[in-house]
């Protein structure tokens, strides 16, 4: 497994991102952020829930923007319809329940001033003339992010980012109510599903108006729900498992529900709709990491799932899928079951950190836990030679974990680098940014001085920090495939000058993951180190340890 730095001076060196330039790795940042919401755990759902067909070729390029429609939800337009509806009552007033706004953040701290909102990076009020998971405005400049869209509380306090208010809007489910002393909502009198349907015909949007002719009592009170599933082929008898913990979001115009999926896929929205749906997968998961695009350097991507009616969509992902959402399904249910085994009773071991970036990239083997989000140097000269013109961006968006998905077409293939990767995490958690940073300077200095060797010859001054990180990652990478797939013990990372194996029989012989994981303390970088930290940890285990690491002497 390369080295991060080996990753990028591959994709510099590769003609066709020569040929694609920078448009097409920045076009699409940011295409969305999703906000957190509850998940609900459900049971199964009462129709068939696994669909290999719908969204199978959608296009899941750049969108094209249709004509521009008029927005039912401007107060203005509801109180139009709300007078048609309601002839008789008099002037009626629509508050403001919220504000549709666009933003414009040009540093990746603007960006975070912005985290809690539902941003999307295309206008709400255009038809889609082509699906797409990704929208850059051409009235931006290329190499700057794009607009983002976002539809906030009416008392929102605008942070320091640049930013127009687009509409004033009316959403009712949103609007202020009177409750009786017992809670209950009070009923106001007014049909609002009546009212927005007369908005929507009246604004000309009369064709996106879900017919209730033949279904009218199944969807009187019906919210978007679902399931979406992954095929793994290699495991669960090759049935369909639940997509766990991403964001499902919808939308009609400026009108949001969201939900994150349940471990085994299920979604529900809180918020229903009368009208057809646009629906995508927005890879911020509920464990708190995201996933940016391939190629394209943002904080979560999105993957369209294309406009249905409102009662929901079940999606099964499958090797035949978009690669793109086979991808990311696949990685993002890898860290997902990787984090959730992070317990006591479990692997024994500490989580990674919170708020963990992780990128995919289809056409390089190299992967990396180069934990930049979380503050490894990235200024470093060596570095900024590597990357060129690409450097400002990674920077920008610093990632934590790259995913290096060439060559890795399975689910089983893309579980184990990402195991490998996030093992390397929850060691960066445990010693911290100066040891990583040294580590991180030995992977580069090794790769500069021996012409490509990955990880040196471990002779080189500094070679005990690889030699404790990858002895780590590379055991609790075959001990998680192990466990998930069956078989014997894989041989991963054995064929270096470094010994994972020592973890290996050290567990065989009584001392678990979690002990072992105790171990990795910031002064531990080296074999000898680790050794002596494993002898005044464990005394008992005295005669097994110092027979283990003699065998690697």
């Amino acid at each position: 497994m390369l080295p991060f730095y080996l990753c990028f001076v591959t994709i510099r060196n590769r003609m066709e991102m020569k040929r694609r330039g920078m448009r097409k790795l920045t076009a699409a940042v940011l295409s969305s952020l999703a906000v957190i919401s509850c998940a609900k755990e459900m049971g199964p759902d009462p129709y068939d829930s696994t669909d290999f067909d719908y969204a199978y070729g959608l296009d899941h390029g750049e969108i094209v923007l249709g004509k521009k429609l008029e927005n039912p939800y401007t107060v203005e337009n509801v109180g139009k319809a709300l007078a048609k509806v309601y002839p008789t009552k008099g002037r009626l007033e629509v508050e403001t329940t919220n504000i549709y706004a666009r933003f414009l953040p040009k540093t990746d701290a603007e960006l975070e001033l912005l985290d809690g909102l539902v941003l999307v990076d295309h206008p709400l009020d255009y038809a889609i003339a082509r699906e797409g998971d990704w929208y850059h405005d051409p009235e931006v400049p290329e190499g700057e992010m794009t607009w983002m869209y976002a539809v906030v509380d009416k008392d929102y306090v605008f942070p320091d980012v640049q930013y127009e208010v687009l509409d004033e809007c009316f959403i009712s489910e949103n609007r202020t109510v009177t409750r009786s002393p017992g809670g209950e909502v009070l009923d106001d009198g007014i049909d609002w599903d009546e009212v927005m349907r007369t908005a929507y015909m009246m604004t000309g949007n009369g064709g996106l108006l879900e017919s209730l002719e033949t279904r009218a009592s199944e969807l009187e009170e019906a919210c978007p729900s679902g399931r979406i599933t992954l095929v793994d082929k290699d495991a669960a008898g090759g049935k369909p498992v639940g997509v766990a913990g991403v964001t499902v979001l919808c939308n009609s115009f400026v009108k949001f529900a969201k939900a994150y999926t349940d471990r085994d896929g299920y979604y529900r929205m809180d918020k229903s709709f009368k009208s057809s749906v646009r629906y995508r997968l927005v890879f911020r998961n509920e464990r708190d990491f995201s996933l940016g695009f391939n190629f394209i350097l943002v904080p979560a991507s999105v993957s369209t799932l294309g406009k249905s009616d409102p009662s929901g969509v079940n999606v099964t992902v499958t090797e035949d899928s978009d690669p793109r959402l086979f991808r990311r399904c696949a990685v993002s249910n890898a860290a997902y079951d990787f984090i959730g085994r992070c317990t006591p009773k479990d692997l024994g071991i500490d989580p990674p950190q919170k708020d963990m970036r992780i990128w995919i990239f289809p056409d390089v083997k190299a992967s990396s836990a180069i934990m930049m989000h979380h503050g490894t140097v990235v200024d470093d000269a060596r570095i900024a030679s590597w990357l060129g013109v690409y450097a400002p961006i990674v920077t920008f968006f610093a990632p934590d974990i790259t995913i290096g998905a060439s060559g890795k077409d399975s689910c089983k293939d893309l579980y184990s680098v990402t195991c490998h990767e996030m093992a390397h995490a929850c060691h960066f958690a445990s010693v911290g940014k100066k040891w990583w940073d040294k580590y991180i300077g030995f992977i580069l200095s090794s790769f500069l001085s021996s012409g490509g060797t990955t990880y040196g010859t471990g002779s080189e001054p500094g070679a005990g920090y690889c030699e404790i990180g990858e002895m780590w990652a590379y055991f609790i990478q075959a001990k998680m495939h192990k466990e998930r797939y069956g078989g014997g013990m894989p041989s991963f990372g054995t064929s270096y000058w470094f010994y994972p194996q020592i973890f290996r029989y050290l567990e065989e012989r009584g001392l678990p993951a979690g002990n072992i994981f105790e171990a990795l303390t910031d002064e531990v970088c080296s074999r000898e180190l680790l050794q002596t930290k494993l002898l005044d940890l464990y005394p008992a285990k005295k005669t097994v340890i110092q027979q283990v690491f003699s065998r690697y002497e």
